[in-house]
């Protein structure tokens, strides 16, 4: 699934083991995951407790992440439960390590506006 460094990305979020799922595009994903994390965004994913990362398919262009995000909104539950499945049996969480907040010299990832 590649690494947290700054890319292009669509992913899920979820707030748990076959929980609430959130369906997004960024082109930060770990800027956006921190905010998603400290409930930045007001809405949906901070409702229903959208913090754990999923699922995430990097890409090179911003179109082509719109466009599969567009695709997975349109999706059944079934496909996309599917689709974690076959990367995340275990539905891990998968930039658990990719933050340092105990550590003084660590700053939150920035996302631009």
């Amino acid at each position: 699934m590649g690494t947290h460094r700054t890319f292009i990305a669509t992913y899920i979020m979820a707030s748990g083991r076959n929980g609430t799922l959130y369906t997004g595009m960024t082109s930060n994903l770990t800027a956006r995951v921190w905010r998603h994390r400290t409930g930045a965004f007001d809405g949906f994913s901070k409702t229903y407790g959208c913090t754990r990362l999923v699922w995430y398919e990097p890409f090179a262009w911003v179109v082509e992440a719109i466009r599969r995000e567009k695709q997975i909104k349109e999706w059944k539950r079934d496909w996309k439960l599917r689709l974690i499945e076959q990367v995340n049996p275990g539905w891990l969480d998968l930039a658990a390590d990719w933050f340092q907040e105990n550590d003084p010299n660590w700053t939150p990832p920035a996302e631009p506006d």
